[in-house]
């Protein structure tokens, strides 16, 4: 983002919401959505405010809701003393500018909140690649917010340009040539990330992705199955950059699971775009770990928005294994009724706590059957002199049968995985 613009959200304490209702939204789902900004506007250490609902048939070119109402909402931004208006929904560059006109303060909209956060959290140099690349492109159209004091100094006529406008081309061209800078670093970073992919495809271990809406702790899944110690916060988007762990199943099979970036509502398709690479995770896996809130008001909501992003990326026909967490904080008098309606709704779904461990062990029992499924029986007598291959059978396969003949060869009935299967085929009855 432009430093002017950055120095003065850096002021930003309290921050008045604006939702805008259309003729196809209830008044509820306005709510939820104002409700799930108040949450990522908190993410930025700003205090929102109670949210303004301005009901409008059609968006309006010039501040996006009527003049009338512009006013309306300038004068309560200044009685309430809010230093900065958050919007909803997204404004053009020409509304942002007309907004900050009218009301002398910051004025952003949900993308520009998103994006600050993610640039926040982004820590691995794909998600600081990533986060730059949306930011630059978001910013390229609104330079002039950041010179506004320049074109007042000078003005320009239909042939000339002022130091502004002249200002303005430059920063144009810069910020055009960091977008192509950031796009090919992001390319040799993709690569890298290939390389790693092949290398796991080429041990053939079954690979999942845990997919959901943000914060309803997937990171906490991955560790609670894997052991392995992970970022783990109660805050939205803790987790951008993709962590792929290997899951232990016992009698040597085992799954990988990647964590990745949470979805949203009205997550900016500038964001999709540029954390695609992360998000193919989710594409490339060989099933799903949809994780859902069970404990979530917004629970239907999250669902949609799951499925309408995994849809957008092409993943919304792989095996799906529906997570419903955080059994643990769901009202006890209301849970039967709940569990009857999902179950209905989502038969052979998992009903879990990552933090007592309920129903972990269940949906680890359906992880190690999926492990299985690439498994194969095999019935294989070994010369004496193959002890490689007895205890590779031992260390990586299943052992249902075995002993010694007269001549001293091992038979073996065991099952093993396609990695190193053919090194027994030789040797079947």
């Amino acid at each position: 983002m432009i430093d002017m613009a950055e120095d003065s959200r850096k002021k930003v304490e309290r921050a008045l919401l604006v939702g805008i209702r259309t003729p196809d939204e209830t008044a509820a789902e306005v709510e939820e959505h104002l409700d799930e900004l108040a949450d990522l506007v908190r993410n930025l250490d700003i205090v929102p405010l109670e949210p303004v609902v301005v009901n409008l048939h059609s968006p309006m070119p010039q501040y996006c809701v009527g003049t009338g109402k512009a006013r309306e909402i300038a004068q309560l931004l200044q009685e309430c003393e809010a230093d900065c208006l958050i919007f909803d929904n997204p404004l053009t560059p020409s509304q942002q500018r007309n907004w900050e006109r009218l009301t002398h303060s910051c004025v952003i909209d949900r993308e520009e909140v998103i994006l600050d956060i993610f640039a926040e959290r982004a820590s691995t140099r794909e998600a600081v690649l990533q986060v730059e690349l949306a930011r630059t492109r978001y910013s390229l159209p609104r330079l002039t917010r950041a010179w506004t004091h320049l074109s007042r100094q000078h003005g320009g006529g239909a042939t000339t340009r002022g130091e502004g406008e002249a200002q303005i081309e430059t920063d144009r061209r810069l910020l055009r040539r960091r977008i192509r800078q950031l796009e090919e670093e992001l390319k040799t970073v993709r690569k890298q990330r290939e390389t790693q992919r092949k290398s796991r495809r080429r041990n053939l271990v079954p690979h999942g992705a845990i997919v959901g809406y943000t914060n309803v702790g997937k990171s906490s899944l991955l560790q609670a199955l894997s052991g392995s110690e992970l970022l783990v916060k109660d805050q939205l988007f803790a987790t951008l950059d993709p962590t792929t762990r290997r899951v232990p199943l016992g009698e040597n099979l085992e799954v990988l699971l990647t964590d990745t970036v949470g979805f949203v509502r009205k997550l900016p398709h500038s964001l999709v775009e540029a954390f695609k690479s992360t998000l193919e995770e989710a594409v490339l896996a060989d099933f799903l770990l949809l994780v859902l809130d069970i404990s979530s008001g917004q629970l239907d909501a999250q669902w949609e928005t799951t499925l309408s992003v995994l849809k957008e990326l092409g993943a919304d026909e792989k095996k799906i294994i529906v997570v419903f967490n955080k059994l643990d904080l769901l009202d006890r008098d209301a849970e039967l009724v709940l569990l009857a309606r999902l179950n209905g709704l989502f038969p052979g779904a998992y009903y879990i706590s990552t933090h007592t461990g309920e129903g972990v062990d269940a949906l680890k029992a359906r992880l190690t059957a999926i492990a299985a499924e690439n498994f194969q029986l095999l019935r294989v007598k070994l010369p004496p002199g193959r002890h490689d291959l007895a205890a590779l059978a031992h260390a990586s396969g299943r052992i249902y049968e075995e002993r010694y003949d007269e001549a001293g060869e091992l038979e073996l009935v065991f099952t093993i995985g396609p990695v190193h299967r053919h090194k027994f085929l030789e040797y079947t009855i």
